[in-house]
């Protein structure tokens, strides 16, 4: 799994790190079981601190997204795949609240995601 960070960015790196691996659970590139790289591994590649990478870790942890035992790889849990989809099914609740509140129709509204959807395959191709 490919950890990015941008040292540019306002956000902190151990949220971007946690971001990372939330966006690879979400696309299908992690999957419960999978294990993470080491915190040691990915502090190199990436030239932050260790320590940051642990924090990152630790957030996904909190939110019950990987399981973090001393001395062994991190892992996904179950969890992942079923926060995930709970988060899209909110998503999408706002969504329909917003789309109803202006007044769209239910064809309007699909048209509208179907856009979103394709023009986030071009944004997020590598």
């Amino acid at each position: 799994m490919l950890i990015v960070v941008d040292p540019s960015s306002t956000q902190p790196l151990a949220d971007q790190v946690a971001s990372s691996v939330r966006a690879a659970v979400a696309r299908g590139a992690a999957s419960p079981g999978d294990r993470l790289p080491s915190a040691r591994a990915v502090a190199a590649a990436l030239g932050i601190n260790l320590h940051t990478v642990l924090r990152g870790y630790q957030q996904l942890r909190d939110e019950g997204l990987v399981e973090l035992r001393r001395g062994r790889a991190a892992t996904i849990t179950a969890l992942a795949g079923e926060a995930r989809r709970a988060r899209l099914r909110e998503a999408a609740e706002e969504f329909v609240k917003a789309a109803r509140h202006l007044g769209a129709s239910g064809e309007e509204s699909l048209t509208a995601v179907r856009d979103a959807l394709t023009a986030g395959r071009h944004e997020t191709s590598p």
